[in-house]
Protein backbone atom coordinates (compact mmCIF):
# COMPACT_ATOMS: atom_id res chain seq x y z
CA UNK A 1 0.00 0.00 0.00
CA UNK A 2 2.62 2.44 1.37
CA UNK A 3 4.56 1.60 -2.50
CA UNK A 4 1.18 2.03 -4.18
CA UNK A 5 0.61 5.52 -2.84
CA UNK A 6 4.34 6.77 -3.00
CA UNK A 7 4.11 5.55 -7.22
CA UNK A 8 0.96 7.44 -7.40
CA UNK A 9 2.59 10.68 -6.10
CA UNK A 10 5.35 9.89 -8.23
CA UNK A 11 3.34 9.94 -11.66
CA UNK A 12 1.45 13.24 -10.60
CA UNK A 13 4.88 15.09 -10.30
CA UNK A 14 5.87 13.78 -13.35
CA UNK A 15 3.51 15.07 -15.31
CA UNK A 16 3.07 18.19 -13.87
CA UNK A 17 6.73 18.73 -14.60
CA UNK A 18 6.46 17.80 -18.47
CA UNK A 19 6.36 20.07 -20.84
CA UNK A 20 3.09 19.51 -22.33
CA UNK A 21 1.26 20.11 -19.24
CA UNK A 22 2.64 23.55 -18.89
CA UNK A 23 1.60 24.38 -22.28
CA UNK A 24 -2.11 23.15 -21.73
CA UNK A 25 -1.68 25.14 -18.88
CA UNK A 26 -0.74 27.85 -20.91
CA UNK A 27 -3.63 27.89 -23.49
CA UNK A 28 -6.34 27.39 -20.69
CA UNK A 29 -4.67 30.47 -18.75
CA UNK A 30 -5.07 31.94 -22.42
CA UNK A 31 -8.67 31.20 -22.17
CA UNK A 32 -9.41 32.25 -19.16
CA UNK A 33 -7.68 35.85 -19.75
CA UNK A 34 -9.28 36.34 -22.58
CA UNK A 35 -12.89 35.72 -20.40
CA UNK A 36 -11.62 37.99 -18.05
CA UNK A 37 -10.93 40.81 -20.24
CA UNK A 38 -14.32 40.48 -22.45
CA UNK A 39 -16.43 40.67 -19.20
CA UNK A 40 -14.59 43.49 -18.34
CA UNK A 41 -15.15 45.02 -21.61
CA UNK A 42 -18.83 44.17 -20.95
CA UNK A 43 -19.19 45.76 -17.91
CA UNK A 44 -17.52 49.10 -19.24
CA UNK A 45 -20.82 49.43 -21.62
CA UNK A 46 -23.03 48.40 -18.60
CA UNK A 47 -25.47 51.37 -19.24
CA UNK A 48 -25.83 50.79 -22.56
CA UNK A 49 -26.48 47.35 -21.95
CA UNK A 50 -29.27 48.27 -19.25
CA UNK A 51 -31.07 49.86 -21.01
CA UNK A 52 -31.68 47.27 -23.60
CA UNK A 53 -31.91 44.90 -21.18
CA UNK A 54 -34.60 46.76 -19.21
CA UNK A 55 -37.00 46.10 -22.34
CA UNK A 56 -39.28 43.53 -22.60
CA UNK A 57 -39.59 41.04 -25.34
CA UNK A 58 -37.76 38.16 -26.39
CA UNK A 59 -35.11 40.35 -28.36
CA UNK A 60 -34.02 42.05 -25.10
CA UNK A 61 -33.97 38.54 -23.26
CA UNK A 62 -31.66 36.98 -25.64
CA UNK A 63 -29.49 40.23 -25.71
CA UNK A 64 -29.46 39.38 -22.16
CA UNK A 65 -28.31 36.05 -22.10
CA UNK A 66 -25.80 36.78 -25.18
CA UNK A 67 -23.92 39.27 -22.64
CA UNK A 68 -23.60 36.99 -20.00
CA UNK A 69 -22.56 33.68 -22.04
CA UNK A 70 -20.23 35.42 -24.09
CA UNK A 71 -17.02 35.66 -22.10
CA UNK A 72 -17.08 31.64 -21.55
CA UNK A 73 -18.25 30.95 -25.06
CA UNK A 74 -15.40 32.93 -26.22
CA UNK A 75 -12.96 30.55 -23.65
CA UNK A 76 -14.34 28.21 -24.90
CA UNK A 77 -13.75 28.68 -28.83
CA UNK A 78 -9.89 30.06 -27.77
CA UNK A 79 -9.25 26.18 -26.11
CA UNK A 80 -11.21 24.73 -29.24
CA UNK A 81 -8.74 26.42 -31.70
CA UNK A 82 -5.30 25.92 -29.33
CA UNK A 83 -6.85 22.26 -28.65
CA UNK A 84 -6.90 21.51 -32.54
CA UNK A 85 -3.07 23.34 -32.82
CA UNK A 86 -1.74 21.05 -30.21
CA UNK A 87 -3.35 17.92 -31.12
CA UNK A 88 -2.24 18.62 -35.04
CA UNK A 89 1.61 19.20 -33.50
CA UNK A 90 1.09 15.90 -32.06
CA UNK A 91 0.77 16.79 -28.35
CA UNK A 92 -1.22 15.94 -25.23
CA UNK A 93 -4.53 17.84 -24.82
CA UNK A 94 -5.96 15.79 -21.54
CA UNK A 95 -6.28 19.07 -19.51
CA UNK A 96 -8.06 20.68 -22.45
CA UNK A 97 -10.46 18.08 -23.10
CA UNK A 98 -11.08 18.30 -18.99
CA UNK A 99 -10.89 22.64 -19.51
CA UNK A 100 -13.45 22.42 -22.62
CA UNK A 101 -15.62 20.02 -20.72
CA UNK A 102 -16.12 22.46 -17.46
CA UNK A 103 -16.55 25.58 -20.04
CA UNK A 104 -19.49 24.04 -21.79
CA UNK A 105 -20.88 22.95 -18.57
CA UNK A 106 -20.44 26.33 -17.18
CA UNK A 107 -22.33 27.32 -20.41
CA UNK A 108 -25.36 25.23 -19.98
CA UNK A 109 -25.64 25.47 -16.05
CA UNK A 110 -25.50 29.34 -16.41
CA UNK A 111 -28.14 29.08 -19.12
CA UNK A 112 -30.34 26.89 -16.56
CA UNK A 113 -30.51 29.10 -13.47
CA UNK A 114 -31.17 32.53 -16.23
CA UNK A 115 -34.20 30.25 -17.24
CA UNK A 116 -35.25 29.64 -14.44
CA UNK A 117 -35.12 32.69 -12.84
CA UNK A 118 -37.41 33.84 -15.99
CA UNK A 119 -39.54 31.31 -14.49
CA UNK A 120 -40.14 32.03 -10.94
CA UNK A 121 -40.36 35.79 -11.49
CA UNK A 122 -38.56 38.93 -12.07
CA UNK A 123 -38.85 39.77 -8.22
CA UNK A 124 -38.16 35.79 -7.44
CA UNK A 125 -35.19 35.03 -4.78
CA UNK A 126 -33.84 33.93 -7.64
CA UNK A 127 -32.26 36.91 -8.59
CA UNK A 128 -30.24 37.69 -5.79
CA UNK A 129 -28.79 33.75 -5.86
CA UNK A 130 -28.50 33.14 -9.45
CA UNK A 131 -25.03 33.36 -9.62
CA UNK A 132 -24.00 31.71 -6.20
CA UNK A 133 -26.22 28.62 -7.35
CA UNK A 134 -24.69 28.93 -10.63
CA UNK A 135 -21.10 28.66 -9.06
CA UNK A 136 -21.98 25.67 -6.50
CA UNK A 137 -23.69 23.53 -9.27
CA UNK A 138 -20.86 23.82 -11.89
CA UNK A 139 -17.92 23.17 -8.91
CA UNK A 140 -19.54 20.19 -8.19
CA UNK A 141 -20.12 19.11 -11.53
CA UNK A 142 -16.36 19.98 -12.29
CA UNK A 143 -15.10 17.57 -9.60
CA UNK A 144 -17.32 14.76 -11.28
CA UNK A 145 -15.27 15.72 -14.54
CA UNK A 146 -12.27 16.10 -12.92
CA UNK A 147 -12.26 12.68 -10.75
CA UNK A 148 -12.77 14.25 -6.96
CA UNK A 149 -16.48 13.36 -6.43
CA UNK A 150 -16.17 10.20 -5.45
CA UNK A 151 -13.18 10.80 -3.35
CA UNK A 152 -14.95 13.64 -1.51
CA UNK A 153 -18.50 11.31 -1.68
CA UNK A 154 -16.22 8.52 0.35
CA UNK A 155 -14.88 11.37 2.75
CA UNK A 156 -18.52 12.59 3.60
CA UNK A 157 -20.21 9.18 3.97
CA UNK A 158 -17.40 8.65 6.90
CA UNK A 159 -18.54 11.99 9.18
CA UNK A 160 -21.61 10.18 10.63
CA UNK A 161 -23.98 12.69 11.88
CA UNK A 162 -25.68 10.20 14.52
CA UNK A 163 -23.50 8.40 16.14
CA UNK A 164 -24.28 5.01 17.65
CA UNK A 165 -26.61 2.97 16.24
CA UNK A 166 -27.91 4.94 13.44
CA UNK A 167 -26.67 5.92 10.38
CA UNK A 168 -27.00 9.25 9.05
CA UNK A 169 -24.07 10.68 7.31
CA UNK A 170 -23.38 14.04 6.10
CA UNK A 171 -23.59 13.15 2.49
CA UNK A 172 -26.98 12.11 3.41
CA UNK A 173 -27.70 15.22 4.61
CA UNK A 174 -26.22 17.00 1.73
CA UNK A 175 -28.08 15.16 -0.80
CA UNK A 176 -31.55 15.22 0.67
CA UNK A 177 -31.08 18.77 0.99
CA UNK A 178 -30.43 18.82 -3.13
CA UNK A 179 -32.78 16.67 -3.49
CA UNK A 180 -35.41 18.36 -1.96
CA UNK A 181 -34.54 21.64 -3.64
CA UNK A 182 -34.69 20.76 -6.96
CA UNK A 183 -38.32 19.36 -6.44
CA UNK A 184 -38.99 22.67 -4.95
CA UNK A 185 -37.50 24.26 -7.32
CA UNK A 186 -39.46 22.62 -10.26
CA UNK A 187 -42.71 23.00 -8.33
CA UNK A 188 -42.45 26.79 -8.06
CA UNK A 189 -42.19 27.10 -11.63
CA UNK A 190 -44.91 25.53 -12.59
CA UNK A 191 -46.79 27.27 -9.87
CA UNK A 192 -45.68 31.08 -11.05
CA UNK A 193 -46.10 29.12 -14.82
CA UNK A 194 -50.14 28.42 -13.68
CA UNK A 195 -50.41 32.18 -11.89
CA UNK A 196 -49.15 33.23 -14.65
CA UNK A 197 -51.72 31.51 -17.20
CA UNK A 198 -55.05 32.07 -14.82
CA UNK A 199 -54.15 35.73 -14.53
CA UNK A 200 -54.97 36.38 -18.09
CA UNK A 201 -58.11 34.75 -17.95
CA UNK A 202 -60.12 37.85 -17.89
CA UNK A 203 -63.57 35.96 -17.21
CA UNK A 204 -62.75 34.86 -13.53
CA UNK A 205 -63.24 37.53 -11.00
CA UNK A 206 -59.97 38.82 -9.97
CA UNK A 207 -60.19 38.09 -6.08
CA UNK A 208 -61.12 34.40 -7.82
CA UNK A 209 -57.86 33.96 -9.28
CA UNK A 210 -55.69 35.81 -6.83
CA UNK A 211 -57.14 32.78 -4.32
CA UNK A 212 -56.98 29.78 -7.38
CA UNK A 213 -53.19 31.13 -7.16
CA UNK A 214 -52.56 31.09 -3.48
CA UNK A 215 -53.80 27.43 -3.18
CA UNK A 216 -51.87 26.19 -6.44
CA UNK A 217 -48.65 27.53 -5.34
CA UNK A 218 -49.16 26.07 -1.77
CA UNK A 219 -49.86 22.93 -2.83
CA UNK A 220 -47.62 22.77 -5.38
CA UNK A 221 -44.50 23.83 -3.13
CA UNK A 222 -46.11 21.39 -0.55
CA UNK A 223 -46.31 18.88 -3.06
CA UNK A 224 -42.86 19.07 -4.30
CA UNK A 225 -41.14 18.76 -0.82
CA UNK A 226 -42.76 15.39 0.00
CA UNK A 227 -42.14 13.87 -3.21
CA UNK A 228 -38.64 15.34 -2.51
CA UNK A 229 -38.57 14.00 0.93
CA UNK A 230 -39.41 10.35 -0.36
CA UNK A 231 -37.01 10.49 -3.48
CA UNK A 232 -34.07 11.69 -0.87
CA UNK A 233 -34.86 7.64 0.56
CA UNK A 234 -36.68 8.93 3.64
CA UNK A 235 -39.63 7.08 4.73
CA UNK A 236 -43.47 9.01 5.10
CA UNK A 237 -44.12 6.50 7.40
CA UNK A 238 -41.42 8.03 10.01
CA UNK A 239 -42.81 11.53 9.82
CA UNK A 240 -46.76 10.77 11.22
CA UNK A 241 -45.21 11.31 14.68
CA UNK A 242 -44.17 14.79 13.26
CA UNK A 243 -47.35 15.45 11.55
CA UNK A 244 -49.57 14.32 14.91
CA UNK A 245 -47.15 17.04 16.75
CA UNK A 246 -48.07 19.82 13.93
CA UNK A 247 -51.63 18.58 14.47
CA UNK A 248 -51.62 19.06 18.39
CA UNK A 249 -49.78 22.59 18.06
CA UNK A 250 -52.74 23.78 15.11
CA UNK A 251 -55.19 22.86 17.98
CA UNK A 252 -53.77 24.97 20.38
CA UNK A 253 -50.89 27.73 19.69
CA UNK A 254 -51.23 27.90 16.18
CA UNK A 255 -55.05 28.49 15.76
CA UNK A 256 -55.51 32.18 15.64
CA UNK A 257 -52.87 31.67 12.01
CA UNK A 258 -55.03 28.84 11.07
CA UNK A 259 -57.97 30.39 11.03
CA UNK A 260 -56.55 34.03 9.29
CA UNK A 261 -55.34 31.66 6.59
CA UNK A 262 -58.68 29.97 6.12
CA UNK A 263 -60.51 33.05 6.73
CA UNK A 264 -58.52 34.56 3.94
CA UNK A 265 -59.22 32.18 1.28
CA UNK A 266 -62.84 32.70 2.27
CA UNK A 267 -62.31 36.28 1.69
CA UNK A 268 -61.06 35.56 -1.70
CA UNK A 269 -64.01 32.58 -2.84
CA UNK A 270 -67.00 34.78 -1.87
CA UNK A 271 -65.54 38.10 -3.29
CA UNK A 272 -66.63 40.30 -0.72
CA UNK A 273 -63.46 42.01 -0.42
CA UNK A 274 -61.62 42.60 -3.61
CA UNK A 275 -58.11 45.12 -4.35
CA UNK A 276 -59.23 48.26 -5.36
CA UNK A 277 -62.26 48.74 -2.58
CA UNK A 278 -62.77 51.23 -0.36
CA UNK A 279 -63.59 49.96 3.14
CA UNK A 280 -64.04 51.78 6.59
CA UNK A 281 -64.22 49.65 10.03
CA UNK A 282 -66.42 51.37 12.32
CA UNK A 283 -69.03 54.46 12.58
CA UNK A 284 -72.33 54.96 10.52
CA UNK A 285 -73.07 53.38 7.16
CA UNK A 286 -72.68 55.33 4.36
CA UNK A 287 -71.14 58.52 6.12
CA UNK A 288 -68.25 56.79 8.55
CA UNK A 289 -64.73 58.24 7.25
CA UNK A 290 -63.00 56.71 10.43
CA UNK A 291 -60.11 53.53 9.64
CA UNK A 292 -61.03 54.70 5.96
CA UNK A 293 -58.59 53.15 3.24
CA UNK A 294 -58.36 50.99 0.29
CA UNK A 295 -57.64 47.56 -0.14
CA UNK A 296 -53.98 47.30 -1.22
CA UNK A 297 -53.11 43.43 -1.71
CA UNK A 298 -54.65 40.14 -0.20
CA UNK A 299 -52.30 38.27 1.20
CA UNK A 300 -53.10 34.80 2.21
CA UNK A 301 -52.74 35.94 6.66
CA UNK A 302 -54.05 39.40 6.20
CA UNK A 303 -55.06 42.55 3.99
CA UNK A 304 -52.94 45.87 3.19
CA UNK A 305 -55.35 48.75 3.53
CA UNK A 306 -53.68 52.15 2.77
CA UNK A 307 -55.57 54.93 4.38
CA UNK A 308 -55.28 58.91 2.83
CA UNK A 309 -52.14 59.63 5.32
CA UNK A 310 -50.32 56.85 3.25
CA UNK A 311 -50.36 54.63 6.10
CA UNK A 312 -51.04 50.93 5.18
CA UNK A 313 -52.23 48.64 8.16
CA UNK A 314 -52.17 44.72 7.78
CA UNK A 315 -55.82 43.83 9.21
CA UNK A 316 -56.14 40.04 9.75
CA UNK A 317 -58.42 37.97 7.54
CA UNK A 318 -60.02 36.57 10.83
CA UNK A 319 -60.95 40.31 11.47
CA UNK A 320 -62.86 40.55 8.26
CA UNK A 321 -64.94 37.71 8.49
CA UNK A 322 -66.06 38.16 12.46
CA UNK A 323 -66.67 42.22 12.38
CA UNK A 324 -68.46 44.66 10.82
CA UNK A 325 -66.80 46.33 7.71
CA UNK A 326 -68.08 48.70 5.35
CA UNK A 327 -67.27 48.25 1.65
CA UNK A 328 -67.80 51.50 -0.43
CA UNK A 329 -67.93 49.50 -3.56
CA UNK A 330 -69.32 45.86 -2.85
CA UNK A 331 -71.75 46.73 -6.19
CA UNK A 332 -71.72 50.15 -6.65
CA UNK A 333 -69.13 52.41 -6.12
CA UNK A 334 -71.00 55.41 -6.06
CA UNK A 335 -71.28 56.93 -2.51
CA UNK A 336 -73.75 59.38 -1.05
CA UNK A 337 -72.54 62.26 1.48
CA UNK A 338 -74.71 64.19 4.03
CA UNK A 339 -73.52 67.64 5.06
CA UNK A 340 -76.03 68.77 7.81
CA UNK A 341 -76.50 72.87 8.16
CA UNK A 342 -78.51 74.83 10.28
CA UNK A 343 -80.18 78.58 9.68
CA UNK A 344 -81.79 80.31 12.32
CA UNK A 345 -85.94 81.13 12.56
CA UNK A 346 -85.02 84.70 11.58
CA UNK A 347 -83.97 83.46 7.78
CA UNK A 348 -86.20 81.67 4.72
CA UNK A 349 -85.45 78.59 4.47
CA UNK A 350 -86.47 78.57 0.77
CA UNK A 351 -83.69 80.66 -0.45
CA UNK A 352 -81.05 78.31 2.04
CA UNK A 353 -82.07 75.55 -0.26
CA UNK A 354 -81.22 77.08 -3.03
CA UNK A 355 -78.11 77.94 -1.76
CA UNK A 356 -77.17 74.54 -0.74
CA UNK A 357 -77.65 73.42 -4.26
CA UNK A 358 -75.76 75.93 -5.79
CA UNK A 359 -73.12 75.15 -3.93
CA UNK A 360 -72.20 71.68 -5.33
CA UNK A 361 -72.72 73.16 -8.75
CA UNK A 362 -69.38 72.62 -10.94
CA UNK A 363 -67.87 70.25 -8.57
CA UNK A 364 -65.53 67.59 -10.69
CA UNK A 365 -66.15 64.79 -7.96
CA UNK A 366 -70.07 65.67 -7.65
CA UNK A 367 -72.30 63.72 -9.65
CA UNK A 368 -75.00 65.18 -11.51
CA UNK A 369 -76.68 61.52 -11.62
CA UNK A 370 -78.08 61.19 -9.21
CA UNK A 371 -78.72 64.97 -8.59
CA UNK A 372 -77.75 66.65 -5.58
CA UNK A 373 -80.85 67.23 -3.37
CA UNK A 374 -81.26 69.24 -0.09
CA UNK A 375 -84.02 68.94 2.52
CA UNK A 376 -85.33 71.04 5.32
CA UNK A 377 -85.06 67.74 8.09
CA UNK A 378 -86.73 69.40 11.28
CA UNK A 379 -87.37 72.23 13.44
CA UNK A 380 -84.87 72.32 16.15
CA UNK A 381 -84.38 74.07 19.57
CA UNK A 382 -81.65 76.65 18.04
CA UNK A 383 -83.01 76.92 14.10
CA UNK A 384 -83.68 74.77 11.63
CA UNK A 385 -81.95 71.67 10.53
CA UNK A 386 -81.31 71.80 6.77
CA UNK A 387 -79.19 69.04 5.13
CA UNK A 388 -77.60 68.71 1.71
CA UNK A 389 -76.97 65.26 -0.24
CA UNK A 390 -74.86 64.74 -3.05
CA UNK A 391 -73.31 61.13 -5.27
CA UNK A 392 -69.36 60.81 -5.58
CA UNK A 393 -68.19 57.99 -7.42
CA UNK A 394 -64.64 58.22 -6.26
CA UNK A 395 -64.77 57.50 -2.79
CA UNK A 396 -60.70 56.48 -3.04
CA UNK A 397 -60.15 59.83 -3.86
CA UNK A 398 -60.88 60.79 -0.64
CA UNK A 399 -64.29 62.20 1.11
CA UNK A 400 -63.93 64.74 3.66
CA UNK A 401 -61.90 66.91 1.15
CA UNK A 402 -65.38 66.80 -0.82
CA UNK A 403 -66.94 67.78 2.71
CA UNK A 404 -64.75 70.77 2.97
CA UNK A 405 -65.06 72.41 -0.54
CA UNK A 406 -68.78 72.10 -0.48
CA UNK A 407 -68.80 73.55 3.28
CA UNK A 408 -66.45 76.52 2.51
CA UNK A 409 -68.45 77.67 -0.54
CA UNK A 410 -71.94 77.26 1.81
CA UNK A 411 -70.33 79.56 3.87
CA UNK A 412 -69.39 81.89 2.04
CA UNK A 413 -72.93 81.85 0.06
CA UNK A 414 -74.32 82.11 3.51
CA UNK A 415 -72.52 85.18 4.54
CA UNK A 416 -73.58 87.01 0.94
CA UNK A 417 -77.00 86.23 1.27
CA UNK A 418 -76.87 87.29 4.93
CA UNK A 419 -77.98 83.84 6.36
CA UNK A 420 -77.16 82.99 10.08
CA UNK A 421 -75.77 79.82 11.26
CA UNK A 422 -77.06 80.04 14.80
CA UNK A 423 -75.28 79.27 18.04
CA UNK A 424 -76.76 77.39 20.85
CA UNK A 425 -77.92 80.35 22.84
CA UNK A 426 -79.65 79.63 26.61
CA UNK A 427 -81.73 82.04 28.66
CA UNK A 428 -81.04 81.60 32.37
CA UNK A 429 -83.60 83.81 35.18
CA UNK A 430 -82.32 84.41 38.44
CA UNK A 431 -84.89 84.88 40.84
CA UNK A 432 -84.35 86.94 44.08
CA UNK A 433 -87.01 85.24 46.60
CA UNK A 434 -87.64 87.45 49.70
CA UNK A 435 -85.74 86.30 53.04
CA UNK A 436 -87.97 84.18 55.05
CA UNK A 437 -90.31 85.75 58.29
Amino acid sequence: MPNESAGALQALLTAISSGETWLQAAAIAAALLSALLASHRLNLSRPRRAALIGARGARARLTEISVIEAPVVLALLILLILRTLIAAAGGSVHLLDIGMEMAATLILVRLGMYLLRLGLGPDSWMRKWEQPLTLIIWIGISFQLIGWFEAIQNTLNDINLLPGRGQFTLWALLKGLVIISAFVLVTSVLARALERRIMTIESIALSTRIGINKFSYFFLVGLGVLLGINAAGVDLTALTVLTGAVGLGLGFGLQSIASNFVSGFVLLMDKSIKPGDVISFTGMPGTSTESFGWVQALRGRYVVVRDRDGVETLVPNQSLITNPVINWSYSDRKVRLKLPVRISYNDDPEQALDILLRAVEGHPRILHEPAPVSRLMQFSDHGMDLELRFWIADPEGGVNNVRSDVNRLIWRLFRDAKITIPMAQREVFIRHEPPPL
